[in-house]
């Protein structure tokens, strides 16, 4: 297993201290810098070549939208997780627009913390479950903005296909999901445990050779399982 290099952006020593006991505790996860500003976190990045850079937002010289910037125009050979307190439409679109690659807050579980890392090591894009809903508001409204006999859907035949072999519980799933519940949202609505979800979830995007929660989004809205009205 190629092991995944990480700098830890945060003002704030003892979040950047508890993050790095954690994460330096997970197979293939090495914490190889840190730094406290955007400012500090350019050099380290130029330094040290961090695969993913976990990026808080609001910190004082530089913060993390800018530094999400600066790294990009550098052409730095890194991605870019935003680990931040702000559960914010408007920040989330700003670092995806600055060039960061995920999204998750503060609130998440530890566990979805290493997925989203693993998943944006991989050039993939990972929002945290609960924002997605964003995505699917600004798609309507997209939508709702476009001329009648304008719109339409694609028929993809190969990805209705895909339902098929789907259990009717991992349809479940994937349907709440994509609405934005977070784990422990769906397992109270299905009576099933957090970690059960995390499982279904896992075997989903195994089954269907999707790579986040982004693209897991997309597909329910492609395949009609989510209703846009």
């Amino acid at each position: 297993m190629t092991t995944i290099r990480l700098m830890l952006v945060d003002d704030h020593d003892i979040v950047r201290t508890g993050l790095k006991s954690f994460l330096d505790t997970q197979d293939g996860l090495e914490v190889v810098a840190e730094a406290s500003s955007g400012q500090e976190a350019l050099e380290q990045a130029l330094n040290t070549n961090p695969d993913v850079v976990v990026m808080d937002i609001t910190m004082p010289e530089m913060d993390g939208l800018e530094a999400t910037r600066r790294l990009r125009e550098l052409d730095a050979d890194c991605y870019i997780l935003a680990l931040t307190v702000h559960e914010d439409k408007q920040y989330l679109f700003e670092m995806l627009s600055a060039g960061a690659s995920g999204y998750v807050t503060k609130q998440v579980a530890a566990e979805e913390l290493v997925t989203a890392i693993r998943c944006v090591a991989l050039g993939n894009v990972y929002l945290q479950p609960a924002l997605a809903r964003w995505l699917l508001e600004d798609y309507r409204r997209l939508l709702s903005q476009t001329p009648p006999g304008v719109r339409h859907f694609e028929n993809h035949e190969h990805e209705e296909k895909g339902l098929d072999i789907l259990s009717h519980r991992e349809l479940q799933v994937l349907e709440a999901v994509a609405e934005g519940y977070t784990n422990n949202q769906i397992g109270e609505q299905l009576g099933i445990s957090p970690k059960t979800v995390a499982r279904h979830r896992e075997r989903i995007m195994h089954k269907l050779n999707l790579h986040s929660s982004t693209e897991l989004v997309k597909f329910a809205i492609r395949t009609g399982l989510i209703d846009l009205k």
